[in-house]
């Protein structure tokens, strides 16, 4: 008798970080998975992997669960930005709601070095707040994102060298912004040239995290500029890895235990 082969596990993973993007390379040689990549559709033409791929929101938490359900999944990968905290809750609820297995793929954070001046701020408006206290207009390098520049119009005695990976809406820039429009990785030869020709004093980011982007703290550690870093809010609680491999790891563990008897 011919051997019989359980069909696929669909499994979904949301992305949009290089760690998403390693997974999905990694199950492109995986026949016991049917993965979709989701994209919230934020970037325009982004590299998408050689496998099925949504894009755009869910509709919140409903939306969210009726599509899990009626695509049948049977596991879930969260590997979205690690400030992203609208849809790690949505989909924490939803996999509870449907008892599905939940894995929280995120990068480790940065750390500061005794050679880095780091200043810490819960979130972009309060960091936007300590930058309106600063009196002398400063250089700013400003790496939070196209979409949350909005706060920083608080602080507008300053000059801010904007970088993103597409260009914001004029509205929600500082009066004083000039914009930079780049893809990571960046090398440390870059990052150095680039804070010492625009005269950058100090360096505004989130702890995203990963290699892409951490050229610029080190330049900025070179530099003896001080950084004021947002820190990263809190992430719902579950298991979670740092690597793609790890995740693959996970998924191949429920796949040969839980999810076959399901």
């Amino acid at each position: 008798m011919p051997l019989l082969h359980s069909p696929p596990v669909p499994v979904l993973i949301l992305g949009g970080t290089t760690e998403a993007s390693t997974l999905c390379t990694l199950l492109e040689y995986q026949n016991n998975f049917a993965p979709t990549l989701s994209l919230a559709g934020v970037t325009r033409n982004p590299h998408l992997p050689a496998l099925s791929v949504r894009t755009g929101g869910f509709g919140g938490v409903d939306g969210l669960y009726d599509w899990l359900r009626h695509n049948k999944i049977q596991a879930v990968v969260n590997a979205v930005h690690p400030f992203a905290t609208v849809m790690s809750q949505h989909v924490s609820i939803a996999c509870e709601r449907l008892s599905l297995p939940l894995l929280r793929l995120k990068r480790p954070g940065w750390k500061a070095t005794p050679a880095d001046t780091w200043h810490h701020a819960p979130d972009l408006n309060k960091a936007a707040m300590i930058l309106a206290e600063i009196t002398q207009p400063l250089q700013i390098f400003l790496t939070t994102g196209r979409k949350e520049t909005r706060p920083f119009k608080n602080a507008p005695q300053h000059h801010y060298i904007l970088r993103s990976i597409e260009a914001p809406l004029p509205t929600d820039l500082p009066p004083h912004t000039t914009l930079i429009t780049a893809r990571g990785p960046f090398d440390l030869a870059g990052e150095y040239d680039m804070l010492r020709r625009h005269q950058i004093n100090w360096l505004v980011t989130k702890n995203s995290g990963g290699k892409a982007t951490f050229a610029k703290i080190e330049a900025a550690r070179q530099l003896n500029i001080p950084v004021l870093i947002i820190d990263r809010p809190a992430q719902p609680a579950g298991p979670c890895v740092h690597t793609a491999q790890e995740a693959l790891s996970w998924l191949q563990n429920y796949s040969a235990t839980t999810l076959r008897n399901v």
